[in-house]
């Protein structure tokens, strides 16, 4: 078997596997929607000057959400778990390389975020008249994607600091939860303090949700590639990629 076929095989398990997971389920595909019914129901659905509807600037931070629910939220935990449960040693016995055990979680990560863009795109259009950009479409996949390799990189470092299976959800929790208020995903940033605007765009949730914006902006027409977004999106990648090769553990800490 190649190491395409080994690949492709490996995504379609973790696939498998999360579909057979309940909660990760309910937490990367049920509650974005959730968020937007609550949100459309406190904030109001009106009509723009243009005929949009508000909903439709919802959509960015709540598929930031989703993304980062289905990459760094998803991996932290399930991987810790595996490791304390003895899997990834049992893994690491395996004739399965280890970069494509890795790998093909960034692409199932990847895989499950397409699947909820579509989702969410689609019932919010149903049910809110969301409007996406269609000539943004090539930037919205490049983001998507982007976002996704690089939270699939800080949801495998995330492993090296967490200690413990129950430990898990509470370290990443306490890490995810204060930046989504402080980078644009539940609070816009117009109403939130200059400094802590400042404090949510060193990290990668900030950014990834102005790069997704563009896609849904239904005021401007003239819009930039965010370079400059996707730039910051991957160097924390690349770092934590780094600092998941060189501290990622197979074994139980026990």
């Amino acid at each position: 078997m190649s190491a395409i076929s080994r690949l492709r095989h490996q995504v379609s398990y973790d696939l498998l596997i999360f579909r057979r997971n309940p909660a990760a389920a309910f937490f990367t595909v049920v509650l974005p929607l959730i968020f937007l019914v609550i949100f459309t129901s406190i904030f109001g659905n009106n009509t723009l000057q243009n005929g949009a509807k508000v909903a439709t600037l919802y959509v960015p931070g709540i598929l930031t959400l989703a993304i980062v629910s289905a990459t760094a939220v998803n991996l932290a935990i399930t991987m810790t778990t595996r490791r304390e449960r003895g899997v990834l040693k049992r893994v690491r016995g395996t004739p399965i390389s280890p970069w494509t055990f890795i790998v093909s979680q960034a692409i199932a990560g990847f895989v499950i975020t397409l699947v909820m863009t579509v989702l969410i795109i689609v019932i919010g259009r149903v049910l809110y008249g969301v409007e996406l950009q269609f000539d943004q479409l090539p930037i919205l996949i490049v983001s998507l994607f982007i976002g996704a390799m690089s939270l699939s990189a800080i949801g495998i470092a995330l492993t090296v600091i967490i200690p413990s299976e129950d430990a898990a959800p509470a370290v990443t929790n306490a890490i995810m939860l204060p930046l989504y208020f402080i980078s644009g995903v539940f609070v816009p940033d117009t109403e939130v303090p200059g400094w802590v605007s400042t404090v949510g765009n060193l990290f990668p949730i900030s950014h990834l949700n102005q790069a997704l914006q563009g896609s849904f902006d239904p005021i401007s027409t003239d819009i930039p590639i965010p370079w400059d977004h996707w730039l910051v999106i991957a160097g924390w990648g690349i770092v934590c990629g780094v600092i998941g090769i060189r501290g990622f553990r197979w074994t139980p800490n026990r």
